[in-house]
């Protein structure tokens, strides 16, 4: 009986302990507001450099839990999620376009390829230290774009804040003729599904 009261009561304090959100990204912000839990967020400052030979999926991995551990110095007691995503076209690293110079090269270096985000996710315990880790992977395969497509596009919604210089959850599924992943959230930023999971283990029941 005392066992049962103990796993009540833990399952309770782990539902009680606030949930920081590792970024200062409106997208991601957004994505975690669809599970309809309470959430703040702090924006972590970190070397978001690639070390030697590091392959995309680890340096997302790796940044995710960077962000996420910077947060707990300031956050005890808390749940933080860290993410981060990086954008590959063959070994080729997409970074934010910035302008529409760099966004138009972009677009029309990815013209009729296929493109592959690798977000990484990590769920941070700061009561009891522990990590939760990840990559998930959504790949896209872009449409033959003109140039008039593609001057269009960054005209009428100028994604300059966005890894492969397209907003997915806006007209950016125009630019598409494949999507390919189990989340299409993580093409936003936040694998959600994998986040669930995480969540679940750290005892919140997102349909409580």
């Amino acid at each position: 009986m005392t066992s049962h009261y103990n796993s009540v009561f833990l399952s309770i304090w782990l539902q009680m302990l606030p949930i920081i959100l590792a970024s200062s990204s409106t997208y991601r912000r957004q994505l975690l507001s669809k599970l309809g839990l309470a959430f703040d967020y702090a924006s972590p400052n970190i070397d978001e450099s690639p070390q030697t030979d590091e392959s995309p999926q680890v340096l997302s991995e790796r940044l995710a839990r960077q962000k996420a551990l910077i947060i707990t110095e300031s956050h005890p007691n808390h749940l933080i999620i860290g993410s981060d995503q990086v954008a590959c076209l063959g070994q080729t690293v997409l970074s934010k376009p910035g302008n529409f110079a760099n966004a138009y090269r972009q677009l029309k270096l990815c013209s009729g390829k296929t493109v592959s985000f690798h977000t990484g996710l990590s769920l941070i315990n700061s009561a009891t230290g522990n990590i939760q880790s990840t990559v998930d992977t959504f790949s896209v395969t872009f449409r033959q774009l003109t140039d008039t497509n593609i001057e269009n596009y960054l005209n009428r919604e100028q994604p300059y804040d966005c890894a492969g210089s397209f907003k997915a959850e806006g007209l950016g599924i125009c630019l598409f003729e494949k999507l390919s992943g189990d989340d299409p959230n993580s093409l936003i930023g936040l694998p959600l599904i994998k986040l669930i999971d995480m969540l679940h283990k750290e005892g919140i029941e997102t349909l409580a």
